[in-house]
């Protein structure tokens, strides 16, 4: 079985040394980053299953560098830092990120919180390869989509947006359903970047030739994806 490969990105080499050696003695292939480019470039050479990512770095920060993280991958990220407010944890949270971990850190508890984030992102393997229907084409294993054979290009969080619709054809799915299937949980982001998300996705559909009502918002419930037959 291939082992979890983790990122770890922190501007003090003994922090990321002993970072390392923790995981690797659990079995768990490491890369290095000092800074946010170097975690961007590690990202595209060598995609992580877990990220684990310091706030406060010079040049590009940790929010800075989770946000070109999002547009890039779903990969799980926790954020390190030694700020407790719980108004930076809500701000990690909101951001894209999968936890948030306090320094200084028990060996014990970052491990589990590794553990948990790849148990988490484990469900979030489609099952099925592909979807397809009169107008629409999705390949999960390659994240392509097509409508009536004209390629979309989606970010991450949209194709995974898709996902969770297509997963669920005709059925109704509730703002707080879409936030847990798509982020995660109900408070990593807000009904209103649902909405947010769920217009863009449509203007993508429609722009390639798919119907208007392809996703149908339910007025204070939620939104379902109707699946064309002709």
């Amino acid at each position: 079985m291939k082992r979890a490969h983790v990122l770890v990105v922190d501007d003090d080499a003994d922090i990321r040394g002993l970072v390392r050696e923790l995981l690797e003695r659990q079995g768990y292939g490491v890369s290095e980053a000092a800074n946010g480019r170097e975690a961007l470039r590690s990202l595209y050479s060598t995609p992580p299953d877990v990220v684990l990512l310091d706030v406060s770095m010079p040049e590009l920060d940790g929010w800075q560098t989770l946000e070109r993280i999002r547009d890039l991958s779903d990969v799980p990220v926790a954020m390190l830092t030694a700020r407790t407010a719980e108004l930076e944890k809500v701000r990690g949270l909101k951001a894209g990120a999968d936890d948030y971990i306090t320094k200084p850190f028990g060996r014990q508890e970052l491990l589990a919180r590794v553990e948990a984030m790849l148990r988490r992102a484990g469900p979030r393997q489609e099952s099925r390869q592909t979807y397809a229907d009169a107008l629409l084409n999705v390949d999960f294993a390659q994240r392509s989509v097509s409508v009536s054979g004209n390629e979309v290009a989606l970010t991450p969080l949209e194709f995974r947006l898709l996902a969770a619709f297509v997963r669920h054809p005709g059925q109704l799915l509730s703002h707080d359903q879409v936030l847990e299937l798509v982020w995660g949980d109900s408070f990593s982001a807000s009904r209103d970047q649902v909405k947010l998300y769920v217009g863009y996705l449509r203007r993508k559909l429609e722009g390639a030739g798919a119907d208007t009502s392809v996703i149908e918002t339910v007025r204070g419930f939620g939104y379902r994806y109707r699946p064309s037959a002709a």
